[in-house]
């Protein structure tokens, strides 16, 4: 049996040897990253400029729920990108922002805290504070007069949300590493989205 098998893998292109060794070596990276669902992701505009708004699913596990409980803060990062696809070339970076969902559990005060920038949010439970950056409104990404975006162009957004590993104490660090527990990313969501004024959006 086992030489019907080599002699098997011995009619194979040595090209198709080389791609399923590959696969075989990153299978277990997709099987270990545990995913965050981006839904209904929307780029509009206000009187401050373009905002976003999308939906994140996901589930906080056991491993991750203990951590938060022993004290560890959870930074989980919100990317955003605006492009301009280019058919001779590399596509044209209009704008950038990140931003980053701070996870914390204070045990005196048996309450979650969620911090974005200079704000603060206290909640009673997990369920509560998640829902803090599960469910995004209203962040502004490209301000009014940035002369990087011209209105009427067609732009390619894109935005994930990840679990920012190299934040973590260094301990855990080392523990997460290559552990499908502490993996907790999205993909890239893309859409097309063209570039109109506010007094247009409103009129929509």
């Amino acid at each position: 049996m086992m030489d019907s098998s080599t002699a098997c893998l011995k009619n194979v292109p040595e090209r198709l040897r080389a791609l399923l060794f590959v696969a075989l070596l990153v299978a277990p990276v997709w099987l270990l990253a545990a995913e965050i669902e981006v839904v209904n992701p929307k780029l509009t505009a206000t009187e401050d400029g373009y905002v976003v708004a999308a939906d994140f699913n996901f589930e906080i596990n056991q491993r991750l729920e203990d951590a938060i409980a022993k004290g560890v803060v959870l930074n989980f990062v919100l990317d955003f990108e605006l492009s301009k696809p280019r058919w001779y070339w590399l596509e044209e970076q209009a704008a950038t922002r990140t931003q980053t969902y701070r996870l914390s559990y204070h045990a005196l005060t048996r309450q979650y805290r969620v911090t974005t920038g200079g704000l603060h949010q206290s909640f009673s439970s997990l369920a509560d504070a998640l829902l803090v950056f599960s469910r995004v409104r209203g962040w502004l990404v490209i301000e009014k007069g940035d002369k990087a975006v011209r209105t009427g162009e067609v732009y390619e957004a894109s935005l994930r949300m990840r679990l920012d590993l190299n934040q973590l104490p260094r301990p855990f660090q080392i523990n997460a590493l290559g552990n499908k527990e502490w993996s907790l990313s999205s993909e890239w969501k893309s859409w097309p989205v063209t570039l109109v004024p506010a007094s247009q959006a409103e009129a929509k």
